[in-house]
């Protein structure tokens, strides 16, 4: 303990953005109103996959994986954006900063395995149709959400730990959270190693992620572009838009932040990316889903018929 006091401050300050007093109301209320919609959309899915029997597929268990994954990885930092809004620059205790930084990268890596899994899915649905059934089952469902979940838990204590570890001189933390490159600004020491540690685990978790959902989206082209009809190609190619825009928007954020060396990017422009993937694509990702989704958009209609003939009675 003698030894965390010694390293740690009590309290770090978040100074999240700099915008004038008269602006902050407003943006806390946009926050808000954004934080509450992602939420609700992403909760409504969550109910809808399991409510509706049509959507008892793997593509749609995976989907509800991911809601319920965006509904613990938006509130891991949007709450301590809205304070940041409304208090200026919020005290947050040392461990409470270092438990969000590991919820973040947890959560964060979590998704970019899930995505790959996601990816997995799709490939053998339209490369192997025949023996998609046996290769998806239930087991394999629950086994690969799992895997993904374990996989992003396990790289984060790495980061989370090393930067837990450092001496630290100061404690106002650019950023809206806690974060690995703004809190390693703040080290009594040079944190040039444990860039290069951090930029390999999260990279190596992101590149070989993202090689693999390449990889296999290339294997769906050369099917789809196999198929006889060009109504059938469209039908295929439909079934992963919306997971390729999902892989665009978070990787591509992603990478920005975290690939390059943690700590080398100007004050500020992380904490403006970092907006994409911890709220702008948990808010986006049901209405990416579900917006040309003919399938979900049934599931509604009949779970709204349903509800009606419960209300109505015998």
């Amino acid at each position: 303990m003698d030894r965390l006091n010694r390293t740690w401050p009590q309290t770090f300050v978040l100074t999240g953005f700099g915008a004038p007093g008269p602006v902050r109301p407003l943006a806390f209320l946009a926050t808000l109103g954004v934080y509450v919609l992602t939420l609700a959309s992403n909760s409504f899915i969550i109910v809808l996959v399991q409510a509706d029997a049509g959507l008892s597929t793997p593509m749609y268990f995976f989907l509800g994986v991911l809601s319920f994954l965006e509904v613990w990885y938006v509130s891991a930092t949007v709450p301590t954006l809205l304070l940041t809004w409304l208090r200026g620059r919020p005290p947050i205790p040392a461990a409470g900063c270092f438990l969000q930084l590991y919820a973040v990268h947890s959560l964060g890596m979590t998704e970019c395995s899930l995505l790959a899994v996601m990816a997995l899915d799709r490939h053998l649905a339209i490369c192997r149709p025949l023996h998609y059934p046996a290769l998806m089952s239930r087991k394999a469902q629950l086994g690969l959400a799992g895997a993904a979940w374990v996989a992003g838990f396990s790289a984060a204590l790495v980061p989370a730990g090393l930067t837990a570890a450092l001496p630290f001189c100061r404690k106002q933390v650019a950023h809206y959270f806690c974060d690995l490159a703004p809190l390693m600004r703040l080290a009594c020491v040079d944190t040039a190693w444990h860039a290069r540690v951090h930029g390999a685990v999260i990279g190596m978790i992101n590149t070989c992620n993202f090689v693999l959902i390449l990889g296999l989206y290339g294997g769906v082209l050369r099917a789809v572009l196999k198929l006889p009809s060009a109504a059938s190609r469209a039908k295929a190619f439909s079934t992963c838009t919306s997971h390729v825009t999902v892989v665009a928007l978070f990787f591509g954020s992603a990478f920005v932040v975290y690939v390059g060396l943690p700590g080398s990017q100007a004050e500020g422009t992380d904490k403006c990316i970092a907006l994409v993937y911890t709220l702008l694509t948990p808010f986006l990702n049901p209405i990416i889903y579900t917006l040309r989704n003919k399938e979900v958009k049934r599931a509604v209609r009949r779970v709204i018929q349903q509800i009606r003939a419960i209300l109505k009675g015998p």
